[in-house]
């Protein structure tokens, strides 16, 4: 939604501010309160629900017909709050000691997931397909509790906020930025969501925001971006972004504080075992430790694409298979340790904020075996050839700087002025001249319909032409 300011333009977005929490171990007792009683509302629920089913199911198996089956029950949110409300006094009679919206936390996460389950099943939901939810577990699940009613507000000395029923909480680091937007009015706080992750508190404001539509230092700058493994990512200006390899970097202690763990006495299910102070400390160190590791990633990610959206009012990158590369096993770790799903997530928002375009090259795009000085494609090019030799031209040129000047080279024929444009599969133009041919997809194939780009001497697969660079 775009809004008009006083001749500045504005745009109506949604978004997170996230602070660490200082609890009191008293506080930390009625915060895992509220979580448990969002678990027990969630598996009461999805037990009512799935005797239900079980129970309809069974009755078919002996020919009756659907008018006589069990009474179906709703799976809307309204429904299942409405079923609450009449079994609280008996399921939970200690439910007057939790706000209201502790219940519709797991009320409403298990409406959220039936509805995802049901669309996948029906095939109105694209993508991976979503398995029918399961109870949570008091030890494995995530303890998370959200507020969208009552009070939520941010303190004055912008180091404490008010929560329903929770009361002030103190932060672990100033929430000034948050602050400013609210006093200026230009933040409206929708959501209060407070959640333990790597055995640290945090709380997460989700607020609709203005902002005002920047621009880029040079928009119309045009730059492409090649992902990789050594390399997290190479600028076709030939800027290199090293990769930190934080998960690489933290492997050793991960490792001891795994055997540490191991050594120790943990749960058994089958037995009713609780595990051991032991384990449990070298449990939380583990955890901490992962912790770390994702949030050093975070900020390396949002460093660089941060500083894109902000230099560039074009960025070019692919579309790259992120869930067949991780079938790899002998890439898996280090392409989920890059990040590059969060990358292409985060320069998509970035730069719809600066007012400039993302365009998303097809995945069958040979970046990597075009010429990027004559446009000559290669017909076969081996992982271990980091620098890339053309027969026709001469040209030479580190391997990953000629796919990012390939992608560059893109931004000129994509067609559209969106903040996200796609180009190849279901593009209305060809890409480059005598580099990849627009073909019309045979009926009976899986991509029957679709007009697309494939390169003339065959496809590749992104699989192959991600550089193990």
């Amino acid at each position: 939604m775009v809004l008009g300011v006083a001749g500045r333009e504005r745009l109506g977005v949604v978004q997170a501010y996230r602070f660490a929490l200082d609890l009191t171990p008293r506080q930390e007792r009625v915060v895992l309160a509220h979580a448990g009683a969002a678990r027990v509302a969630h598996n009461w629920a999805l037990a009512r629900v799935k005797a239900v089913m079980d129970q309809r199911a069974a009755e078919r198996t002996y020919g009756i017909d659907d008018e006589h089956l069990t009474p179906a029950i709703g799976w809307s949110l309204p429904a299942l709050r409405r079923a609450w409300n009449q079994a609280k006094s008996d399921v939970a009679p200690w439910w007057a000691e939790c706000s209201k919206e502790a219940f519709n936390t797991g009320l409403d996460a298990l409406a959220r997931g039936l509805k995802n389950w049901s669309e996948s099943r029906t095939g109105k939901r694209a993508g991976r397909r979503v398995g029918f939810p399961r109870f949570k577990s008091r030890r494995r699940s995530t303890p998370s509790v959200r507020f969208t009613t009552g009070a939520i507000r941010v303190e004055p000395d912008r180091r404490h906020v008010v929560l329903p029923r929770l009361g002030r909480l103190k932060l672990h680091e100033s929430a000034r930025k948050l602050a400013r937007r609210l006093e200026a009015g230009t933040a409206r706080i929708v959501s209060a969501t407070v959640r333990r992750d790597g055995g640290r508190w945090y709380v997460s404001f989700t607020c609709a925001v203005q902002r005002a539509r920047g621009a880029a230092a040079c928009p119309d700058a045009t730059v492409g971006v090649d992902l990789g493994v050594t390399h997290l990512a190479v600028l076709s200006t030939g800027e290199v972004e090293p990769n930190p390899r934080h998960l690489d970097g933290a492997a050793r202690r991960m490792r001891r504080l795994a055997r540490r763990m191991s050594r120790g006495v943990g749960p058994d299910r089958r037995t009713g075992r609780r595990a051991s102070k032991r384990w449990e400390r070298a449990s939380a160190r583990l955890g901490r430790a992962h912790a770390r590791v994702a949030h050093l990633r975070r900020d390396g990610l949002h460093k660089l694409t941060t500083r894109l959206a902000g230099e560039y009012g074009t960025l070019v990158v692919e579309d790259l298979n992120v869930a067949g590369m991780l079938a790899n096993r002998r890439l898996a770790r280090s392409v989920a340790d890059a990040g590059f799903a969060e990358l292409r997530r985060q320069l998509a928002y970035k730069t719809s904020w600066r007012g400039g375009r993302l365009v998303v090259a097809d995945r069958w795009y040979p970046s990597s075996k075009t010429c990027s000085s004559c446009g000559a494609v290669k017909t076969k090019l081996a992982l271990s050839e980091r620098t890339y030799t053309c027969t026709l031209c001469g040209l030479v040129l580190d391997r990953d700087v000629n796919a990012a000047r390939n992608l560059a080279a893109l931004a000129v024929t994509v067609a559209g002025s969106g903040p996200e444009t796609r180009n190849g599969r279901g593009a209305d133009r060809k890409t480059r001249p005598g580099g990849l041919v627009a073909v019309k997809r045979q009926p009976g194939t899986a991509t029957a319909g679709k007009t697309g780009t494939v390169p003339p001497q065959g496809r590749t697969s992104n699989h192959e032409l991600t550089h193990a660079s």
